[in-house]
């Protein structure tokens, strides 16, 4: 019988690519999680590919007991029940970098955008008021020569050094897994303390996974350490900043601006008071789905499930799975 990999569909998921890509000598089933065509195939599925879902707990598993692996399409896995995958001895893999090149890209399109005011200037035009209605009090930044400061220098945390290094910035970064001094060379960034990040950075750019350690890692303590014209850029997850204190800040001017595609709820409700705020971008937690990578997370996606297959070791288990 051939081995059967279980897809939960998606609107972020590109099935058609899936079914292109799917590995000859696997059955691929792809069914919107808890439907009919779903709750039929897990009893027998040797994977599960998809997003993470609370309601994979101890009970599901108990009723796919064949599963050998828990592939995600994402590199997030805030929402994995991992203590139910660790019982049920599942590894649960993120997607491997697979949408590290987005998610950096977008992180430097905030950037860009929250010190070009570039929503404010569009306005502007779009309204007929051309440069608004006192240029002379607008105060637009460059990138060049500015201090990022990365918080999370894992596979998006590098490539938004990379990026950031053909601006001209210099780069600094935090992380509770530091990197070699050779690696910092090739990627001239720095190690820095926390509060030296918050302190000297003009621009802070979050790229950590949410788990309890990081949830309101940047809470008004933290916030109150950034000058009153540095920018903070979030790409993560919503709950690693304290969005209430965030507001705050933004608010009373403790800092110029923030770049968000991530939020405390989402989606956030319609009262949210970022709403309001001209310092703001926001996005809708796009910053890693694009078209072009859809290939590479099912390619990756599905290598793990064949490399399980073949009795190896899968690559990029969670770190609260690994070992």
């Amino acid at each position: 019988m051939a081995p059967r990999i279980v897809m939960m569909d998606s609107a972020l998921s590109a099935a058609e690519i899936a079914r292109e890509l799917a590995p000859a000598g696997f059955e691929l089933v792809i069914a919107p999680f808890g439907s009919p065509e779903f709750k039929a195939a897990v009893p027998t599925a040797d994977f599960l590919v998809g997003f993470g879902n609370k309601a994979i707990d101890a009970e599901f598993y108990a009723a796919a007991p064949h599963i050998k692996l828990f592939q995600l399409l994402s590199a997030g896995y805030d929402t994995v029940d991992i203590e139910a995958a660790r019982g049920a001895g599942v590894p649960v893999c993120n997607n491997g970098g697979a949408n590290s090149t987005a998610v950096s890209e977008h992180a430097i399109m905030l950037m860009l955008a929250t010190c070009r005011r570039l929503v404010w200037q569009h306005e502007n035009v779009a309204s007929g008021r051309w440069r608004g209605n006192d240029p002379s009090q607008t105060k637009l930044y460059e990138l060049r020569d500015k201090v990022l400061g990365i918080v999370g220098l894992g596979a998006i945390g590098k490539k938004v050094a990379r990026l950031a290094n053909a601006f001209g910035m210099t780069v600094h970064y935090y992380d509770i897994r530091r990197v070699s001094e050779a690696e910092e060379d090739a990627l001239s960034v720095r190690f820095k303390l926390l509060n030296e990040i918050l302190r000297n950075s003009d621009i802070v750019s979050l790229h950590v996974p949410l788990t309890p350690a990081s949830k309101h890692m940047i809470g008004a303590a933290e916030l109150k350490l950034m000058k009153p014209t540095a920018y903070i850029i979030n790409t993560c997850r919503g709950p690693v900043i304290d969005e209430v204190a965030l507001t705050a800040a933004l608010s009373d001017g403790g800092i110029a601006g923030a770049g968000l595609d991530v939020f405390d709820q989402e989606p956030p409700p319609a009262d949210n008071p970022l709403f309001r705020l001209p310092n703001v971008i926001l996005t809708p937690h796009f910053a890693g789905p694009t078209w072009d990578n859809q290939q590479a997370r099912f390619r990756n996606a599905f290598d793990n499930c064949q490399r399980v297959a073949r009795g190896e070791k899968p690559l990029w288990v969670i770190p609260e799975l690994a070992g």
